[in-house]
């Protein structure tokens, strides 16, 4: 209860804070829908010479891309700004301000900023989503809601995990911000596919490595009928080793941090 009520007082602050610049939900809106327009361009391209890629059709293909674009939004969203931060307090030799406090370091650092405009992809994906759902024309009942739900879930989870892990490493390596965050972006844009379209040695790298079908694929294979009968346990053993090694790094990490006041 402590840890819900110090992240809806972050939250109450990012939003707050976030409100002093309206133009920004514009700006947000705009880029939205070019990255939709963009994808949408690619998904007509392709289907113009094939009906399926990889035993997916245009409307399965669509779910996926709406997973993408929600993902991609919480990404944004929550997940990024406070690694950001992150990476800049342990450059600066500032982090001190934050494992000094009566709370939690780790969950300290995860949930002090958030960027409520980016909340925009949530809904556009949400809504091609449903447009997806719709086209598909296949039965979604409670089983695959929870079964989408809790993929959902599982795979912001590994992003946060990943992003958590790729940043500690700012505590042994001191330049590493700008290089971390195009390295994902560019990892995270080819989850706009199905990573089973990818060759055997990708489709691992962005399994096991880089939890992106984790984190798009699986989820669209939920509402598809594409979902293997183990597909949610190894998703499920995956988070809970992820967990494990993300608190692991970050208490290296902290051991070998030297602040302001060290």
């Amino acid at each position: 209860m402590r840890v819900l009520k110090l992240a809806f007082t972050y939250l109450r602050i990012g939003i707050a804070n976030e409100m002093q610049y309206r133009v920004n939900f514009f700006i947000q809106l705009l880029q939205s829908f070019v990255s939709l327009g963009t994808g949408l361009i690619g998904l007509a391209l392709v289907y113009n010479y094939t009906n399926e890629l990889g035993g997916w059709t245009r409307p399965e293909l669509l779910a996926v891309m709406g997973v993408y674009i929600f993902m991609g939004g919480i990404i944004n969203a929550a997940i990024q700004p406070n690694m950001g931060r992150l990476m800049e307090e342990i450059q600066a030799g500032t982090l001190d301000y934050a494992l000094t406090k009566p709370a939690d370091g780790q969950v300290l650092v995860s949930i002090r900023e958030f960027r409520v405009w980016q909340l925009v992809d949530v809904v556009v994906g949400l809504v091609v989503l449903g447009i997806a759902v719709d086209q598909i024309h296949q039965r979604i009942g409670m089983l695959e809601t929870l079964e989408f739900v809790a993929a959902l879930l599982m795979g912001a989870v590994m992003i946060y995990c990943f992003w958590l892990m790729l940043t500690s490493t700012a505590f042994w390596i001191v330049r590493v911000s700008d290089n971390i965050i195009n390295l994902f972006q560019g990892v995270y844009a080819a989850g706009r596919w199905p990573v089973t379209i990818y060759p055997n040695w990708l489709r691992l790298g962005l399994t096991f490595l880089v939890p992106v079908a984790f984190a798009v694929t699986v989820p669209a294979e939920t509402l598809t009928g594409h979902l293997q009968p183990l597909t949610l346990l190894e998703a499920a053993g995956l988070t809970l080793l992820l967990v494990a090694l993300a608190r692991l790094v970050w208490r290296l990490g902290v051991r070998n941090y030297s602040g302001a006041s060290a």
